[in-house]
């Protein structure tokens, strides 16, 4: 089993999650806006063992600002995140962390992931879904035999992501939601910014996914 908690990724409104593997005590970290005081605390919890990935759904500023701090106490943790997105990590221009005028430690990721990569955590395996849209190297990651989807700034409850920031593009974003839409199983959606929701209640009352029917 798995067990998730959230914790908030800063001053930006946007989401941090950590995947706990209960058996081995493997750990992830997926979106750390910052490294705040409430990520500390569950990540200093006696059942992780090992904080094992840093998991970045895209590269924009809100959810990779705490990837810095974060490698520094933890190195053995791989950050890892989409290959088109990779230059985030170290250009603050690319991660818009410039629009905000926000300080960004540049740092090179230690994976970068394409369509249909596979992690393990623990006995668990983590599949990397390319979602681009919202940026170009976005992603989603599920847990099949969790029925987990971590989806970014793709897919939110009600509605998608924008795509009017560089690097966005609604046909992609489209493309995207529609990829989603295809899946089989009834994933417990959690997006990056605002509240939970699952993957088929998504498809009957989300306007972006309704017309896929």
């Amino acid at each position: 089993m798995m067990k998730i908690y959230g914790a908030n990724g800063g001053g930006y409104l946007s989401n941090t999650y950590v995947l706990v593997d209960e058996i081995s005590g493997e750990a992830a970290v997926v979106d750390p806006g910052s490294f705040s005081p409430e990520l500390k605390s569950i990540l200093n919890s006696d059942e992780i063992k090992k904080l094992k990935y840093i998991l970045l759904t895209h590269g924009h500023y809100d959810h990779i600002l705490g990837v810095y701090d974060l490698k520094k106490s933890y190195p053995e943790a791989l950050a890892a995140i989409g290959r088109a997105d990779g230059d985030c990590l170290k250009d603050p221009a690319r991660s818009l962390a410039t629009h905000v005028e926000a300080v960004q430690r540049p740092l090179e990721p230690d994976i970068f992931l394409d369509d249909g990569d596979t992690l393990s955590l623990g006995g668990k395996t983590i599949k990397v879904l390319a979602t681009p849209g919202h940026t170009p190297g976005g992603v989603c990651y599920l847990v099949d035999d969790e029925k987990l989807l971590f989806s970014g700034d793709t897919l939110f409850c009600l509605t998608a992501g924008r795509t009017d920031l560089p690097g966005g593009d609604g046909l992609e974003m489209m493309k995207s939601l529609k990829r989603l839409y295809s899946l089989e199983i009834d994933y417990d959606v959690f997006p990056g910014h605002n509240r939970e929701t699952t993957l088929f209640a998504e498809k009957t009352r989300n306007r972006f996914m309704r017309g896929f029917n």
